[in-house]
């Protein structure tokens, strides 16, 4: 888990990939650790704090489910709340999330 704003501000500059709920940051650590940690970020442009809150625990389940068959080995993932993604279909979510994941390791 990404808890220190200096790793989040590191996966800005790996790989994006955008989606209408969210925005994937990918960024491979090259320090030879396979882990892969990941990361949840919503401002409060997206809402208050129940909306937020509703946001990361839709996140963290996505993440449990996808991203540790699916991501990048040795890298950080950080998800980016976007507006609307607290109201999108969880189905719909995990389709976007599959597509981003794609994405990133082309």
């Amino acid at each position: 888990m990404l808890r220190k704003r200096a790793d989040f501000l590191a996966a800005n500059g790996g790989r994006r990939a955008a989606m209408p709920g969210f925005v994937l940051l990918v960024r491979d650590r090259r320090d030879g650790d396979p882990a892969k940690r990941v990361g949840f970020t919503v401002t409060k442009k997206i809402g208050g704090a129940v909306i937020r809150n509703r946001m990361k625990r839709r996140f963290r389940a996505l993440a449990r489910e996808m991203l540790y068959e699916r991501g990048v080995s040795g890298a950080d993932h950080v998800l980016i709340g976007r507006a609307g993604g607290a109201e999108r279909d969880f189905g719909r979510l995990r389709e976007e999330l599959g597509r981003a994941l794609a994405k990133v390791q082309r």
